[in-house]
């Protein structure tokens, strides 16, 4: 039994560890710098691309034309929008309906996408973009449009990847006149010859052949069937794993009832997926590119990996087992299981295992219906193991007996779940990890307030805790997003002498604030203090020159700084008024007030310009 136990455990360990990834694109590169909040920078994702748009109108006999240019960060590529079925998906523009315009042909790229058999999609020749580029297709404008005043709008989605990963990525656009994108005549020509009279934009639908949906539906089926063992699913099937345990020598109808609402589980959420792609063009996975949800996935995982360890039980029979080792064999509910199918398969959506690509990518091109066709065939063949379990119940009567050692187990399964809410925090931009650790720390507290009054108290005890530990985990979670992730209101510079010192010559007022992420002073002095609306408004009206000095890693620059302002220590504000000299330097230490900085200001005078001119910006 110890032996069949420790294998099974290193094994699920194994393939999970060895599937976390070690890199992110994002991870390390926060956009925006000092200005985006009080701990970091703006609340956006990192996206790979940068698109523009313009149009410009009939010349030297040549169409108006609408062009779209695209440049992608370095070792980082896209397919182009005549990538063919079968391999990566290809990229689609859309262009917005309007009636000031019409499409008068398909988009062609310049310079042409490099092309290159590909043997892991069957030697399929794939189409791939990098660097910038540009899209350009001909436009009839409207009679009577004025061109100076007229937007064309669209999106462009796109599948972008590195070496190691891939990612959809949207980007809507807007073009307005401009002088257009020099195209060289042999490639515009070959362009022309390709246009049929009436060209459809390159988000058209293509008829359903049946031969190939049926193809396509069978790599749905298979590529479900695989999601089970993909790095993304395996610490959450261990809660099947568990229920299987407690299922042996039960009834066959209860086995199969169970797996079936698990499969049910399951099912549910493919079909919300295939309601989300026909409808509003959602792709798979797509749902981690909000941070609101990839927050919310961080903090469910976490609260279970709580019930694992015992802090509190989910009020669902049988979800996660008993705390206790004596209550382990609880049997499993109907909600259980089914609420276990939909929270696997939630997981799942991260990882695209192998057939799904190219059957995400044929979704492109086809009707509404067929979305549904093919996410029903992923998710009967992820839940298609269950239910041949649930069908042969021998299966089950196979594993050990329930005892204890489920105890140890399902204690060594939250620690596997820890570890998937490590992976889901390198998902995060850098500015969400402080709010999110926050509000896990608000759901420890909520989780421990519940579980430690027990099952048999009165009820009114049980739901003082239950709406006890809920306020308190809202209540800093809301802190954590609506304080810790506020904006910043003053738009601030990373420190350099020679920046502060040519904004001193030009006669520029400059307010150096000196603080570190370590320093919880300077924090509550930049939050309270510093960074409000009042001084902000002081800021912009006297044209300020806002500088962080951030100190939080070893300078000898902000060192050399300090010393100069006799000071070997923060926090400190340095005020320079405009025109004075380094003796004329104001400077504020320890704990501040709003007031004492207002007033810092007002004594500092605004920039030259601004005083000279006898008026606010």
């Amino acid at each position: 039994m110890d032996t069949w136990l420790r294998r099974w455990t290193w094994m699920v360990c194994l393939l999970f560890l060895s599937a976390v990834p070690g890199r992110g694109a994002e991870f390390f590169d926060p956009p925006g710098g000092f200005g985006g909040n009080a701990f970091g920078g703006p609340g956006l994702d990192a996206k790979h691309a940068a698109v523009t748009a313009q149009f410009a109108t009939a010349k030297d006999g040549q169409p108006a034309r609408l062009f779209i240019t695209t440049t992608i960060v370095p070792n980082w590529y896209t397919y182009s929008i005549t990538q063919k079925p079968g391999g990566p998906i290809r990229t689609v523009i859309t262009v917005d309906e309007s009636k000031d315009l019409r499409l008068l042909g398909s988009f062609v790229a310049h310079p042409a996408p490099a092309k290159k058999a590909e043997r892991d999609f069957d030697n399929l020749i794939v189409e791939k973009h990098t660097g910038t580029f540009t899209w350009y297709a001909p436009i009839e404008l409207t009679a009577g449009v004025d061109p100076a005043a007229l937007k064309i709008t669209g999106k462009v989605a796109m599948q972008l990847c590195d070496p190691g990963s891939c990612v959809p990525e949207d980007y809507t656009w807007t073009a307005s006149l401009g002088p257009g994108v020099e195209i060289p005549t042999a490639a515009a020509q070959e362009a022309a010859a390709d246009i049929p009279d009436e060209a459809t934009p390159s988000n058209t639908k293509e008829p359903v052949v049946l031969s190939n949906l049926l193809v396509q539906l069978g790599f749905a089926f298979l590529g479900g069937l695989i999601l089970n063992l993909m790095p993304c699913v395996l610490p959450v099937i261990s809660l099947k794993i568990l229920s299987f345990l407690e299922q042996a020598g039960e009834s066959r109808g209860r086995i199969f009832a169970l797996n079936a609402w698990y499969a049910a589980g399951i099912m549910s959420v493919f079909i919300v997926l295939a309601a989300l792609a026909a409808g509003a063009g959602l792709a798979w996975g797509e749902q981690f590119t909000l941070p609101w949800f990839k927050v919310a996935m961080t903090a469910l995982v976490f609260a279970m990996a709580l019930s694992f360890l015992g802090v509190w039980e989910i009020p669902i029979p049988g979800f996660v087992g008993r705390g206790r080792v004596g209550e382990l064999q609880v049997q499993e509910g109907a909600k259980g299981a089914f609420a276990k199918g939909v929270f696997t398969t939630i997981l799942a959506t991260p990882c695209s295992g192998p057939f799904l690509g190219p059957v995400f990518g044929y979704l492109l091109t086809q009707p509404p219906v067929v979305a549904y066709l093919i996410f029903g065939a992923v998710g009967l063949g992820m839940a298609s193991p269950y239910l041949v379990v649930g069908a042969f119940p021998k299966l089950i009567k196979k594993l050990p007996r329930p005892g204890e050692w489920m105890e140890t187990v399902k204690q060594l399964m939250a620690f596997l779940l820890l570890g998937t809410v490590i992976y889901l925090f390198t998902t995060l931009n850098p500015i969400y990890f402080i709010p999110t650790l926050t509000l896990l720390m608000g759901l420890w507290f909520g989780c421990w307030w519940i579980g430690r009054t027990p099952l048999t108290a009165e009820p009114g005890a049980r739901a003082f805790a239950w709406a006890g530990g809920t306020l308190s985990a809202a209540a800093i979670g809301l802190f954590a997003f609506l304080v810790l992730l506020a904006p910043a209101n003053i738009p601030w510079q990373p420190f350099s002498p020679d920046a502060v010192a040519k904004a001193r010559a030009e006669g520029k007022t400059v307010m150096v604030d000196f603080s570190a992420n370590w320093c919880l002073t300077c924090k509550a002095n930049l939050k309270f203090a510093i960074d409000t609306r009042a001084v902000a408004a002081k800021v912009e009206e006297n044209q300020v020159v806002p500088v962080l000095a951030d100190w939080t890693d070893k300078s000898p620059v902000i060192k050399e700084a300090l010393n100069k302002l006799g000071s070997n220590s923060i926090p400190l504000l340095a005020i320079y008024p405009a025109g004075g000299s380094d003796k004329d330097v104001i400077i504020l230490r320890d704990v501040l007030t709003e007031g004492q900085v207002l007033e810092a200001l007002e004594k500092a005078g605004a920039s030259k310009e601004t005083a000279a001119s006898g008026k606010t910006p």
